[in-house]
């Protein structure tokens, strides 16, 4: 077993996770100014009448290229979820393919350029410098977080269902959120034994003891069933003393940004959702506009490329270039959704099943590469216009997958609460849902989103599905 602290360690270190995103996002952004800072400078030097001073940033340097670090922290928007971000092999991942993008990017806009119009060198220059400063920035940035993570000492009270679940988030971690020590539990036959590895260390009574020999600093209260008076009166008086605590289920959804269906009471939805509005009337009328504003510059890029990918689609495989199908929306009312075809005809897309399986059969050739960016679902642009959809949401489902999965999955139906969307929450964060469980976890998803949404909220899957596009991460 560890060596077991005779104190409570420093907490000079200790970062909440929106802590940890705000110096993240700080970080990485002037990681991009001294290298837009740099490239100018050399620049400068190369120019012999002017060099660097006002003359020369004023005629020499075209506006557009002020805003490099602010389009580079864009294409790094996927890489913003801190439990990416604490993973050096996903932050690398991340980098390289913001930098191939962005090397794309220019290369395109470059060849449709007149010729030495754009200053090629000095985005050269910016590009490796922004790709080494921030690597060296999120070098130190999971330094860091290794370091606060180290400082927080866990201990779950409860070792039933509910901080059974939080153990495996927990050991699922890379690297992991904090140090869990173990559990506490009163029932005396759990004594001794371990869950997801972690022991069970004792009951109520010794949790003070606990607590000043393995320094624990935070508390996560995980009682399934109902709490002997020793614990409550335990517990309040660690509170009163300063003790850190949390709940199992802000601890979960801090940790996965999901909500645990499975772990929830029935009355959950009443009490997050009908009791305590999630958006409020500025929200609502703020995402209409984006929504309305989206697809209308959407609209008139469509209008642009549809000729030529109806040609395609209609060359690849006979059949309606548009795709139609009753799916439902807001409050279970039905709505007809337009999508591209990619499928051989229309009956193979009317039967398609719970997801589209890898390397389908049925999917076209055209069709597969339109899935993988999502091109696919650019007509529905015409249902956000219309005001059936919202361009962040959860995915709307037809009528009898919703009846199937709303008696296998709790709380199902609580996503026809908003409209459903073209991207989402759930979108970005996990791939499309092959059985119930995977359902289930998508559903866990789109409850974070419907509890917590905001317009910084919208905006961040907004510019994460943009990367996701580009990464070809559809199927």
């Amino acid at each position: 077993m560890e060596d077991k602290p005779t104190s409570r360690p420093n907490e000079k270190f200790r970062f909440e996770r929106r802590e940890q995103t705000l110096l993240l996002i700080l970080g990485d952004f002037l990681a991009a100014l001294l290298a837009l800072g740099i490239a100018l400078l050399v620049w400068a030097k190369g120019d012999t009448w002017l060099g660097l001073s006002m003359e020369f940033l004023r005629t020499r340097i075209p506006v557009w290229f002020y805003f490099l670090p602010l389009l580079w922290m864009i294409l790094m928007a996927d890489s913003y979820d801190i439990r990416k971000a604490s993973n050096l092999k996903a932050t690398m991942k991340s980098l390289g393919i913001t930098l191939l993008v962005s090397m794309a990017i220019y290369l395109v806009i470059y060849f449709a350029s007149e010729p030495e119009s754009l200053p090629r060198f000095a985005v050269a220059i910016f590009l490796v410098l922004a790709v080494v400063l921030t690597i060296l920035w999120r070098l130190l940035y999971i330094r860091l977080f290794t370091t606060a993570s180290k400082q927080k000492r866990a201990l779950i009270i409860g070792a039933g269902r509910a901080g059974k679940a939080l153990a495996q988030v927990v050991s699922e971690q890379d690297p992991p959120p904090f140090t869990l020590v173990g559990f506490i539990d009163d029932d005396p036959e759990k004594r001794g034994t371990f869950i997801e590895g972690y022991p069970i260390l004792g009951n109520h009574l010794c949790i003070h003891d606990i607590i000043t020999k393995m320094g624990i600093t935070d508390l996560i209260l995980a009682i399934s069933n109902n709490m002997s008076p020793g614990m409550f009166q335990v517990i309040l008086a660690l509170q009163e003393e300063g003790m850190n605590m949390a709940t199992m289920q802000d601890t979960y959804e801090s940790l996965t940004n999901r909500v645990p269906i499975s772990l929830l009471e029935p009355d959950w939805v009443i009490r997050s959702f009908v009791d305590r509005k999630p958006a409020s009337g500025l929200y609502r009328i703020s995402k209409r506009l984006m929504d309305l504003t989206i697809s209308l510059v959407g609209m008139a890029g469509l209008t642009m490329i549809f000729p030529f990918l109806a040609l395609i689609i209609r060359i690849d495989s006979k059949g309606p270039i548009i795709f139609k199908q009753i799916r439902l929306g807001r409050g279970g009312h039905p709505y007809t959704i337009l999508k591209f075809r990619t499928m051989k005809d229309n009956l193979d897309m009317e039967e398609e099943a719970l997801v589209t399986a890898t390397n389908d059969p049925r999917v076209t050739r055209f069709g597969r590469f339109m899935r993988k960016t999502h091109l696919d679902e650019l007509p529905q642009l015409v249902n956000v216009l219309r005001g059936e959809m919202s361009f962040v949401g959860p995915r709307s489902e037809r009528e009898e997958l919703v009846l199937i999965f709303q008696r296998k999955v709790p709380f199902y139906r609580a996503r026809m609460l908003v409209k459903p969307g073209i991207t989402g929450w759930a979108q970005v964060h996990q791939n499309y849902a092959e059985t119930v469980e995977e359902t289930a976890i998508k559903l866990e998803y789109d409850l974070y989103y419907i509890e917590n949404a905001s317009l910084i909220m919208d905006l961040s899957i907004i510019l994460r599905t943009f990367t996701s596009v580009l990464g070809f991460k559809g199927r």
